[in-house]
């Protein structure tokens, strides 16, 4: 299942977050230069800060998707990540991956280097995009998500969120599949915190095996620093990557197969110990 390169059996997978935007709700911002542009050498020094810190993959995101927020041009987007993809795939030696919904976008990035592309969207953004993965070969990660970003948290609902999340991820599955992308080439996300009440987030970490299980592809978990963690600590967005850390075990005990963090060193540990635990089970019990 998935890309054995990119998603190997025997670990768990850290993709570390580089937001090239100045408005991300948790890290926008902070590689602008005085003049109020992405600042290509911050970034890059903030993508080798993520490797050394145990990233096995960078994810580089030029628009961001916090809630409420609204759509950036497309060109603006190519310009803020295609150059920095371009320099990542030169310097560095982990695989790159492009959070992006839009065609454009995944061409250029892709054009740059990239061999990931992350589509919080499931390809309800932008129907023609799997076609361009599957003619580039890339990996895809379809992620779950209702409406846009700007709208995703106006009163979300669901009467059985394990069901309807896993059958949405299922059409969208089946949606690149019949584009050409091979299943080896597909990961699923349930989108934490995209268009999910408090008790939807826990409740679909709490059964990340159950969701692996039905759709039968690789599970990324993206948890950290969101606000229902928040809620449940009380801590401000910078203050929550303990909290972080312990989701990503959680989602490792029950079989996810990567974890989108900001902090990979304290990730990696925590991913690495949730295995460990989740391998220990005996099946009977379980």
């Amino acid at each position: 299942m998935g890309d054995d390169q990119l998603f190997p059996a025997d670990r768990v997978t850290v993709m570390g977050v580089l937001n090239v935007t100045p408005d991300s709700f948790s890290d926008g911002g902070r590689l602008l230069g005085s003049s109020g542009d992405i600042c290509l050498d911050r970034s890059l020094a903030a993508a080798h800060a993520l490797v050394e810190a145990g990233a096995h993959m960078i994810d580089v995101g030029g628009e961001s998707t916090r809630p409420g927020a609204g759509e950036v041009g497309v060109q603006e987007e190519i310009d803020r990540t295609a150059g920095v993809i371009e320099k990542l795939a030169q310097d560095l030696d982990v695989p790159i991956s492009i959070d992006s919904r839009r065609t454009p976008v995944v061409r250029c990035a892709i054009e740059a280097g990239a061999r990931v592309v992350n589509d919080i969207s499931g390809l309800s953004s932008d129907a023609t995009l799997a076609a361009e993965v599957a003619e580039a070969g890339s990996t895809l990660i379809l992620g779950h998500l209702r409406g846009t970003p700007a709208t995703m948290q106006d009163s979300p609902g669901y009467e059985d969120v394990l069901e309807e999340v896993a059958l949405e991820l299922a059409r969208s599955v089946e949606q690149a599949r019949a584009a050409g992308v091979a299943s080896r080439n597909l990961v699923v996300d349930p989108g934490i915190g995209f268009g999910k009440r408090f008790e939807d987030n826990l409740e679909l970490i709490a059964h990340i095996g159950w969701l692996k299980g039905r759709l039968g592809l690789p599970v990324m978990v993206g948890a950290s620093r969101k606000a229902f963690l928040g809620s449940i600590t009380g801590e401000a967005v910078a203050d929550r990557e303990f909290a972080s850390h312990a989701a990503c075990a959680v989602a490792a005990f029950g079989g996810a197969d990567a974890v989108r963090v900001h902090d990979p060193a304290g990730a990696l540990r925590a991913v690495q110990v949730g295995r460990a635990l989740g391998s220990a089970r005996r099946k009977e019990l379980a």
